[in-house]
């Protein structure tokens, strides 16, 4: 296939006040056209192959993945970019509850997995409540810039939370109630269960439905059952609810039912206003065993030191980590993790191979940084926020890469938190050259930008851009492919079909990772930081 690089793709200067540089049209090109399909595909079967045992943390597989790591920016010429270590560590406790468990409410007991996924996020041999009485509270929601508090004039200290996913503006799809279709932070999990225990709640149960939590119950069974990963802290984490967990819809429509209400009715009241009502002389009772190791797993830096600048970095991300292996499954036990993020992590050694085909290094450095233990509520990147290698103060941005596009080629590029940075017009300007338009996310209610390694910088104030894929696919032959396409990997996600496929169309990552290190390149040559737009929650600390 012929290959072009058009004079205004090449343009190093993109904004006022943009730097000169003696990297040459002919270098730039070069490095964009280096980034291939094949070369994709070769490191993510090496990263999803079997031997490699689904990247758990602190397993055979991190080592094998961070020895490959090394060995791939070893050779591209780029340096250790923790002092003289490729590595950060990053203590993790394992917690893995015993499925030997049941959940009693209302004298009927729930069964691990089926109806239920419980666990503790205490750093206790063993945690549990004992007819602990439920309170439904709504989307368990205290958010006062919203005017928002499900919680007020209610204690729950003893109590058990019960509460939706996601948050009321999905419900209603009213664009003034929170940020309507478009999910908050107070939508996920993490901070429904974090909520709990500052109101001092005893347990915390999550109702899971598909459509609002955005993935299958399924996905709960694997992600939320075998060993779950935190951190290690002075408190042993004795500030979070004794237990937290979900509950299947059917379940919860049971218990609503023995409780003298109407679950439909409940979910609509809860989306009116802020909201909680006590469900009857219901309680609940489960008792969670704790197997625990304490360990330490890595994060992966490496660096190429800027010519001018050295000391500010754009950041390029991608964790490296996947769900492990599952012996007590039957049949396939392995979770490959190719597509999530196998398919990051490769994207990100071809971009950094695309810099070391400059003539002149970049003006500012390009440091690339894989992070462990995403899957388990990105703890890598939050680790990286809290104890950074690189002070925001000198990190001028983060390009996240997860989940690469596999459908083919499109003639728009999704970008999920569009507008919330200038980063979105430096995207669309080398998109441009692809024939490319910028559009927003595509699933919203998801709360994409809320769920990967970006987060984190964005929460230091660093202008953090997450993008991929698009809905308008290049052709009718393209479009075809992606139905048939689309249907495999949303069924595979966080399952063992995970798997790299000959069938995978890599074109469109490609392109993805052809604009990715423009935008970077061009960064580097500026004057001028990239900066949040007004309206952005997030600033500069």
């Amino acid at each position: 296939m012929k290959r072009y690089f058009s004079l205004t793709l090449i343009t190093t200067a993109i904004l006022a006040g943009c730097a000169t540089t003696s990297i040459t049209s002919d270098d730039v090109a070069k490095g964009y056209n280096s980034i291939q399909a094949d070369e994709i595909a070769k490191h993510v079967k090496v990263l999803a192959s079997d031997e490699f045992g689904g990247r758990a943390p602190s397993s055979e597989g991190e080592k094998l993945t961070l020895d490959y790591l090394t060995k791939e920016f070893t050779a591209l010429g780029f340096e250790p970019g923790n002092g003289d270590s490729f590595f950060q560590e990053v203590p993790l406790v394992s917690l893995e509850a015993d499925s030997d468990m049941v959940l009693n409410i209302g004298g009927k007991d729930y069964q691990y997995k089926k109806d239920m996924v419980m666990g503790s996020s205490r750093i206790s041999a063993q945690e549990g409540i004992e007819n602990s009485e439920l309170v439904f509270v709504g989307y368990g929601v205290n958010a006062p810039e919203y005017n928002w508090n499900d919680y007020e004039g209610l204690d729950v200290k003893g109590k058990t939370v019960v509460m939706l996913v996601n948050d009321p503006g999905f419900a209603t799809k009213d664009p003034d109630l929170f940020t309507g279709d478009a999910m908050t932070y107070y939508g996920r999990w993490t901070y429904k269960y974090e909520e709990a225990s500052r109101q001092g709640a005893a347990g915390a149960i999550i109702i899971h439905e598909t459509a609002p939590a955005s993935y299958p119950w399924s996905v709960v069974e694997n992600s939320w059952s075998g060993e779950q990963f935190g951190f290690v802290k002075d408190n042993n984490n004795m500030d979070r609810v004794a237990v937290e967990g979900w509950v299947t819809v059917d379940v919860a429509k049971e218990l609503f039912t023995k409780a003298g209400l109407d679950f439909d009715t409940a979910k609509a009241e809860a989306a009116k206003g802020a909201y909680h009502v006590d469900m009857g002389d219901l309680a609940a009772t489960v008792n969670v065993k704790n197997t625990i190791k304490k360990s330490v797993s890595y994060n992966f830096i490496a660096t190429l030191p800027g010519s001018k600048t050295p000391d500010e970095h754009i950041i390029y991300s991608a964790h490296w980590d996947h769900l492990g292996t599952d012996k007590n499954r039957k049949g396939d036990q392995i979770y490959n993790g190719a597509h999530d993020n196998a398919t990051g992590t490769a994207g990100m050694i071809e971009v950094a191979e695309a810099f070391t085909k400059l003539g002149k290094r970049p003006d500012r450095s390009m440091t690339f940084l894989a992070v462990t233990a995403e899957e388990q509520g990105l703890l890598g990147s939050k680790y990286y926020a809290a104890n950074p290698v690189i002070p925001a103060n000198k990190t001028v941005a983060n390009i996240n890469m997860d989940s690469l596009n596999l459908l083919g080629k499109v003639k728009d590029i999704s970008v999920v938190g569009i507008g919330k940075s200038q980063m979105d017009k430096l995207l669309a300007t080398a998109a441009k050259e692809q024939g490319r338009t910028v559009s927003g996310d595509p699933k919203p209610s998801s709360g994409g930008y809320y769920r990967s390694d970006h987060f984190a910088f964005a929460n230091m104030g660093v202008p953090a851009m997450y993008a991929g894929g698009g809905s308008e696919a290049f052709d009718e032959e393209t479009a075809n492919y992606r139905k048939r396409m689309s249907l495999v990997l949303r069924g595979c996600y966080h399952q063992p079909c995970d798997r790299y496929r000959d069938e995978w169309d890599l074109s469109g990552a490609v392109q993805d990772l052809q604009l990715f290190y423009k935008v970077g390149f061009d960064i580097s040559q500026q004057t001028q930081w990239p900066t949040w737009n007004e309206n952005s929650e997030f600033q500069r600390k």
